[in-house]
């Protein structure tokens, strides 16, 4: 009788497929502890932009900027430095030392977290890398979302200088940009991790993965629309639902010339586009999670869509709410975090009606 390692399936030794799936738990188990900080990052991101903290840190220290102010001096320091830019001199003139400290921590432990999720994400992966724990066909996936994250930081900075010069607030275009730069890195993660994950179900049919993908899109493109709401704070104002400012389709939406400029500009076709948006990720869901029930009836696949459209439903209560109560910050970081809930959910089914990623020794199918 052969020994165990001899004994093949699919052309490759029951040992070796156990030690892969074994190191495939401990990459996913990593890849979930990363989401996690990452949903927190978001989450602190999204208070700073309410509490409008972001301009609170004038400077860029990657390195130096982890240590917070630790005495009198280096808090007055700090505090003159925003004493110098348009927020201070045209909105908060007059601050007393202890407000600035409040909207100084935010921002803090905003750029904190973002620092600890790229040692959370590059030490482990170093590891996990030297000791070959990384599939070859994961290694440019994870160095993708690794060079993501780099550029996060990049474009962090920049949309704080765009309200340190000449604007009291940072622009809405920048402020877009990193939300959804932020939403798309944890989208990859959640669909890397989904792909080590084991898989009981066959692969879905093609027109359920292709639309299962585009709800995807949709999320992204809405969580960018949603940034451009919130850089205008346009959720201020038109507060009522389903009508705003009193009509179905309100005027005065295409003031500004040339008229592309409003659906990045005025508040109010901006706020309009964002609930469009929302009718289109619902109505795409509900298509979603009925088609996929009579085509793929009793499958996880099938399962997982109706889940997906419930979790849109509650998305659209809770935004809802948020507007008519005029953005408490509450439900505005409620909001916000489930809208990383449903774009998560939504990219691991996607990933999921397509099966795990094929292992090492498995024959892939053309």
């Amino acid at each position: 009788m052969g020994s165990m390692a001899s004994i093949t399936t699919g052309g490759e030794p029951i040992a070796t497929r156990d030690r892969e799936l074994r190191n495939r738990a401990l990459v996913r188990g990593w890849l979930y502890c990363v989401l996690v900080v990452l949903f927190a990052l978001v989450l602190v991101g999204g208070a700073t932009r309410l509490t409008d903290s972001g301009l609170s840190i004038t400077e860029w220290k990657p390195i130096h900027g982890v240590i917070p102010p630790l005495s009198d001096a280096d808090w007055q320091e700090e505090f003159e430095k925003y004493r110098q830019i348009p927020e201070y001199q045209q909105i908060n003139q007059g601050m007393s030392l202890d407000a600035f400290k409040r909207i100084f921590w935010w921002e803090w432990a905003h750029r904190i977290l973002a620092r600890g999720v790229g040692f959370i994400f590059a030490l482990p992966l170093l590891f996990f890398w030297a000791t070959g724990r990384i599939e070859r066909g994961l290694t440019p996936k994870l160095l993708g979302i690794l060079a993501l994250g780099g550029l996060q930081g990049a474009i962090g900075w920049w949309m704080v200088a765009s309200g340190l010069v000449e604007r009291t607030d940072v622009s809405q275009y920048r402020l877009a940009m990193h939300l959804t730069l932020a939403a798309a890195i944890f989208a990859a993660t959640m669909i890397v991790a989904r792909g080590l994950a084991p898989h009981s179900e066959a692969e879905a049919g093609r027109a359920t993965k292709r639309f299962a993908g585009l709800l995807v899109i949709l999320t992204l493109v809405q969580i960018y629309l949603g940034g451009l709401v919130a850089g205008l704070d346009g959720g201020m104002s038109y507060n009522t639902w389903p009508l705003m400012d009193g009509k179905i389709i309100p005027g005065d939406m295409f003031i500004l010339e040339p008229a592309w400029r409003n659906f990045f500009e005025n508040p109010k076709t901006v706020q309009f586009v964002h609930r469009l948006g929302a009718y289109i990720v619902f109505a795409a869901a509900l298509w979603h999670m009925i088609s996929v029930r009579r085509r793929e009836p009793g499958t996880t696949h099938a399962r997982r869509a109706l889940v997906l459209f419930h979790l849109v439903l509650a998305q659209a209560l809770i935004g809802i709410a948020t507007l008519v109560m005029q953005v408490p910050l509450h439900w505005a970081l409620l909001h916000q975090g489930f809208a990383l809930i449903v774009l998560g959910f939504a990219a691991a089914h996607w990933r999921g009606t397509k099966g795990a990623y094929p292992l090492p020794g498995d024959v892939v199918r053309s």
